[in-house]
């Protein structure tokens, strides 16, 4: 096994055990909710997102163990994200990573439930779970302010509200470059930030964990539109060939799959520059951009 593949995996199980720690009960009265909750949350998916933010605070000189409720918090968001994305009124998805989604497995007034309190799971895990022997205050408030900026209106939902706008119509390529940035781009960008945030890194490295997570989050889209055409459904556990049937302009539709490949490679080597000369910089960041370029799920 690789360098990298021992970190990733080290820092995996790492993650399952925090997420699991911060889960509420099921043997309660609302006890479904946090059934629901633990589903989406413990059903698998890439941790790209809190691996990221671990990875950045370790490279930027500090301890991951400041980091780790920045990280559980960060996928909490993401998962909830993908329950609501789920739902018919949404994008109207039954399967989510070879399961049930949420609201096929649960109902949809649980699933919509199940969301909400895992973006207040989020919020509480960052303000109780942060250890203020490693962190000051101000950095602890800094992570909540961006993550809770990159999620809103102004990030993740943001994107969200342009993408369905669009949904069936010809759009430019700035307008889709901006409904990534923020859709997909913007939680990332939280996770990463959020990293140097956690070794209290100086302007300078919290400049580099942007220009990464921005040229990362929109190759990693850019891949997605990719795979939606080329990839196998049985291997991505979800639907292919759904931006065709809904009529949704992608990187794909405007450039065609050669381009869109080359894109994303180029996107992902100015990633890979952008953090060169972090503090503990090693081969770690450069080697998680690359392999999500040549995913295949």
């Amino acid at each position: 096994m690789t360098a990298y593949n021992t970190r990733f995996h080290a820092y995996i199980e790492e993650i399952q055990t925090a997420l699991a720690g911060c889960l509420p009960a099921q043997d309660s009265l609302q006890g479904e909710v946090a059934r629901a909750m633990a589903y989406s949350l413990q059903g698998g998916g890439k941790r790209i997102r809190p691996v990221l933010t671990l990875e950045f605070c370790r490279a930027c000189g500090g301890d991951t163990r400041a980091a780790m409720p920045f990280a559980c918090a960060v996928e909490m968001v993401h998962s909830y994200s993908l329950i609501h994305d789920d739902l018919p009124c949404m994008d109207n998805d039954d399967f989510r990573r070879g399961r049930p989604s949420c609201h096929v497995a649960f109902g949809e007034a649980t699933a919509l439930l199940a969301g909400d309190a895992l973006l207040n799971l989020a919020i509480e895990t960052i303000l109780t779970r942060a250890d203020q022997n490693l962190l000051s205050p101000s950095s602890i408030l800094r992570a909540a302010a961006v993550l809770f900026g990159c999620s809103g209106t102004e990030g993740m939902i943001g994107g969200q509200v342009i993408d369905l706008a669009n949904e069936g119509k010809p759009v430019s390529e700035q307008v889709l470059a901006q409904t990534h940035r923020l859709k997909t781009g913007a939680l990332i960008k939280a996770a990463c930030v959020m990293g140097a945030v956690a070794a209290e890194a100086d302007e300078v490295c919290v400049r580099a964990a942007e220009a990464y997570a921005e040229n990362l989050g929109l190759a990693f889209q850019i891949v997605d539109d990719i795979l939606d055409v080329t990839g196998d459904a049985a291997v991505l556990g979800k639907k292919t060939g759904s931006d065709a049937a809904n009529n949704k302009t992608t990187y794909v539709t405007l450039y065609g799959l050669e381009a869109s490949r080359e894109m994303a490679a180029a996107l992902t080597e100015r990633a890979v520059e952008s953090v060169r000369g972090l503090p503990m910089a090693d081969s770690f960041l450069p080697d998680l951009a690359r392999s999500l370029a040549q995913r295949v799920k």
